[in-house]
């Protein structure tokens, strides 16, 4: 008998849609080759931008998940 076990990735952070301005932002500033339609995002949908960033950064998912974490802490501030 076989056993197949499915892996369901789950975001390991949260961008409320009011945070999600301020990152972008400081996403583009770090990485200036991401447009607008790069950068699409709506509220739990965090699994999905992590994936595309890594994608378009080259980039893994760990590094991408620290730089958006990075950008929540002090949302303020314009440096990531």
């Amino acid at each position: 008998m076989r056993f197949f076990y499915i892996f369901v990735s789950m975001a390991e952070i949260s961008i409320s849609n009011k945070d999600w301005p301020r990152v972008k932002i400081k996403l583009q500033r770090k990485y200036n080759h991401l447009t607008n339609d790069d950068l699409q995002y709506s509220e739990g949908q965090e699994d999905s931008l992590i994936n595309k960033l890594a994608q378009l950064v080259n980039r893994d998912r760990t590094y991408v998940v620290f730089t958006l974490k990075k950008a929540l802490v002090n949302i303020d501030n314009n440096r990531l």
